[in-house]
């Protein structure tokens, strides 16, 4: 279980650079930039009912930098079937950015990347298989617009799927992910493409779940817009355990989160662990909390934990504010509803 003081540090200073952009004259997108001059910060809000709440502005968020509110430029809806980037008109990709085809920096809709913690483990191999499932009817769900990447960690981590729309690949890995087999080749078709970021030779040597997340993350960064990943797992500092984390574990814990940020990745953690509760579950909700997702448990109602986690991706706010005058480093971010009854998720930290 990761210390206090590691999740104090998280919750106060942690990890990397959102990234920056400035608006564009399309109403549209904002097309991002190297520039920390502007912080976007993904927000899931929900009703009572776990609903998405599509219809708010900027006037219905106060945010704050270091306890400090800051002036909202833009708060805009961004449907589960609506691609987040848009091109100018004479832009190269504008014909890329629609539908079918669309070239690798254009999305067409929501990125979702499924990341299968893999144990053996009777009571977490239990979870695992009933999830399995759970996540097939998510893949016979989606949109034709969104695009999902399955990934796994067992002894270390596989690309199992690259980015895509076909169904019949994804229920395949998904498959794979619950066993230890070698990963298949990188699929030619992935539209965007996550293998051209991704280190496999990085990914044989990763020996824990956090230097997973940050190979993944690594390689998502270049894909513009905000991600959504399912993490099927059972907890982080898993070598250290009772004990804590091993030095390696948080470094790579809070290199992760960098990243994270970086690639805005939001973790909706899906506890397999067959128990009511367990000391690394603390880790799993940690990390939603910071990046903005939610932890659920699958052990009693998958189906329904499996739905929360669906009915929360299924739509988000783009909320952006100008980057505060002041030293530059790490930040706390809270984002809070005015005017409205509701749950706001989002991510809690940046850096400049």
């Amino acid at each position: 279980m990761i210390p206090v003081a590691a999740a104090q540090a998280l919750a106060l200073a942690s990890v990397l650079a959102a990234p920056s952009f400035t608006p564009q004259d399309h109403p549209e997108g904002y097309r991002e930039e190297a520039r920390v001059e502007r912080v976007i910060v993904d927000a899931y809000v929900r009703d009572n009912d776990g609903q998405p709440i599509p219809d708010l502005t900027r006037d219905n968020f106060i945010v704050r930098v270091d306890g400090h509110r800051v002036p909202i430029e833009s708060a805009d809806w961004i449907s589960a079937d609506m691609p987040e980037i848009v091109p100018l008109p004479g832009d190269e990709n504008a014909e890329a950015a629609q539908g079918e085809g669309a070239h690798s920096g254009y999305p067409p809709g929501r990125l979702v990347i499924m990341f299968f913690q893999t144990s053996f483990v009777p009571s977490r191999l239990v979870g695992f298989l009933r999830m399995a499932m759970q996540a097939h009817h998510f893949v016979e769900g989606l949109l034709p617009t969104d695009r999902v990447a399955v990934l796994s960690f067992d002894s270390h981590l596989k690309l199992r799927q690259d980015f895509t729309g076909d169904h019949a690949k994804l229920n395949r890995a998904i498959n794979q992910a619950i066993l230890a087999g070698p990963p298949p080749e990188p699929d030619p078709d992935a539209s965007p493409v996550l293998a051209d970021h991704f280190d496999f030779y990085g990914a044989k040597k990763a020996i824990t779940p956090e230097r997973a997340l940050l190979l993944i993350a690594r390689a998502a960064q270049p894909i513009p817009g905000a991600k959504s990943m399912l993490f099927f797992g059972w907890g982080l500092g898993t070598i250290g355990g009772m004990s804590g984390p091993i030095a390696e574990e948080e470094r790579d814990y809070f290199a992760a989160l960098r990243r994270l940020a970086a690639a805005r990745i939001s973790i909706f953690s899906l506890d397999v662990s067959d128990a009511d509760y367990h000391t690394l579950e603390t880790s799993l909700r940690l990390v939603s909390d910071a990046t903005g997702g939610l932890y659920e448990r699958t052990n009693i109602f998958p189906k329904l934990a499996m739905d929360r986690v669906r009915r929360a991706i299924s739509g988000r706010y783009q909320i952006v504010f100008r980057r505060p005058d002041g030293p530059s480093g790490f930040h706390s971010v809270s984002v809070e509803l005015v005017g409205r009854k509701g749950e706001v998720n989002a991510r809690t930290y940046y850096e400049d």
